[in-house]
């Protein structure tokens, strides 16, 4: 009877949920076993007492992210949480993100398009980033990669600050993970290693430190030689993480269609979108509702 009890659903569903259509994946909050609420209690008992709680930040579902990315074992999710509270300090994520300015935005999307742009069909931000277009000679001219780091940081928090909350709300219920697209169109080998120390590290960054964020990721334009690309980031990936990868060639546009609706997805990617000013630019979202508005073209 034991093991049946801790079968059941005993979290109450998450605050704010309009969509009667929500049901959460398991391991969230409104789908916790007895089981795996008593872990997440005790994680945050334990946090307490230690004196490493940080209210602002650690509610329930950001707790349950960690014990998710560790099969909820709570010695493994502590370790993970307190690694990450560390690297916080360490990388100065307060001084980030009240002084942080990426001035050189506009000129290193031109040699490096990273951005996030509206909602996938699942209330997702999407996030693209156009690696084919990479130009390092010209992008280190007018950055460094500590600088890309800095900028990647901050938007991982603008996003769970910002974006999330704005997605969970204009969809109706929680969103805790992105939707990405990169894009290897005309990728070179030789830019790309030159490169491999950011990637990793970038990679590295949002499993360790941001876990549980990536919900669908789609890699478009996939070349011929992307095996030998692919043999060097696997291994940094843990196997939840390959499993939501999805490979496609220069035939994307439906299989992202079926995810992205039209007048969300860029044109240049088989969409409706076209941003004033560009869509890797306009930062365009329920997060950013004064933001330059988008047009839809048929």
């Amino acid at each position: 009877m034991a093991t049946a009890h801790a079968s059941q659903n005993v979290s109450p569903m998450p605050e704010g949920v309009t969509d009667p259509n929500y049901k959460p994946l398991p391991g969230r909050l409104g789908n916790l076993t007895a089981q795996q609420q008593q872990v997440l209690d005790q994680f945050k008992k334990e946090l307490q007492e230690e004196g490493h709680f940080v209210p602002e930040r650690m509610d329930d579902a950001m707790l349950l992210r960690f014990l998710r990315a560790r099969k909820f074992d709570l010695h493994k999710a502590k370790a993970m949480l307190l690694a990450a509270e560390q690297w916080r300090k360490d990388f100065g994520i307060e001084e980030i993100m009240k002084n942080f300015d990426f001035k050189e935005k506009a000129l290193v999307d031109k040699y490096y398009p990273q951005y996030y742009h509206k909602m996938d069909k699942d209330g997702r931000p999407v996030y693209i980033e156009r690696l084919g277009l990479l130009d390092v000679n010209e992008l280190y001219k007018i950055t460094t990669p500590e600088r890309q780091l800095q900028r990647l940081v901050y938007e991982y928090e603008k996003n769970t600050l910002e974006r999330l909350p704005a997605c969970s709300k204009a969809i109706g219920h929680p969103v805790e993970t992105s939707c990405t697209i990169l894009d290897l169109k005309n990728v070179s080998l030789t830019a790309f290693y030159r490169v491999k120390g950011y990637v990793m590290e970038a990679s590295a960054i949002g499993q360790d430190r941001y876990p549980e964020s990536m919900g669908k990721f789609y890699i478009i334009n996939a070349p011929w030689g992307f095996s030998t690309i692919w043999s060097f980031i696997k291994p940094w990936l843990d196997e939840v993480t390959v499993s939501k990868i999805d490979i496609i060639g220069s035939t994307y546009a439906e299989k992202l269609l079926q995810q992205i609706p039209a007048e969300n997805l860029p044109k240049e990617f088989g969409g409706k979108c076209v941003c004033e000013g560009g869509c890797s630019l306009s930062d365009a979202g329920p997060w950013n509702p004064n933001g330059k508005e988008a047009t839809s073209t048929s």
